[in-house]
């Protein structure tokens, strides 16, 4: 497996697109999927690559002169549970650090509202991010948007 960063703009949305098409469970709205893909080629993105196929993909964007966010993230389902995710989370980390950010955050579904969105809690969760804020309407009232933390320093 290899994780590289991916500079041009159209092999970032390429990246985007194979596995974003794949996970339908979490980016099943396609406006929404589309507009990920779309946003991806303006933002810092590593991919994992196996035998040529992409199998995951983080970007981050700027949030703020001190703080980079995970923008999307995604592993296709028959590689989860293979570090696959950590992997790019601690690229995604590096890079970061590199770049002179103090901090990265991530938002989601708030904790107890979808078993599928449960585990992606945990996950970030294991990476060592904490709670920061819970936004309940900032998406719509039955997706309460939870703002996870992690220090760089």
């Amino acid at each position: 497996m290899q994780l590289l960063e991916i500079s041009g703009q159209r092999e970032k949305q390429a990246a985007a697109r194979a596995v974003l098409e794949n996970l339908t469970e979490w980016f099943g709205i396609p406006e929404a999927r589309e507009e990920y893909i779309r946003d991806s080629a303006g933002q810092i993105c590593i991919a994992a690559w196996d035998q040529e196929r992409t199998v995951g993909f983080i970007c981050l964007k700027e949030t703020g002169k001190a703080t980079l966010e995970i923008a999307v993230m995604g592993v296709l389902k028959e590689f989860h549970r293979q570090g696959i995710g950590r992997g790019l989370f601690q690229r995604a980390r590096e890079i970061a650090t590199e770049k002179g950010y103090s901090f990265l955050q991530v938002k989601t579904v708030q904790m107890g509202k979808y078993e599928s969105y449960d585990k992606t809690n945990r996950f970030y969760l294991s990476l060592g991010f904490q709670e920061f804020e819970v936004f309940p309407t900032l998406w719509d009232e039955h997706n309460p948007c939870q703002v996870y933390i992690i220090s760089l320093k």
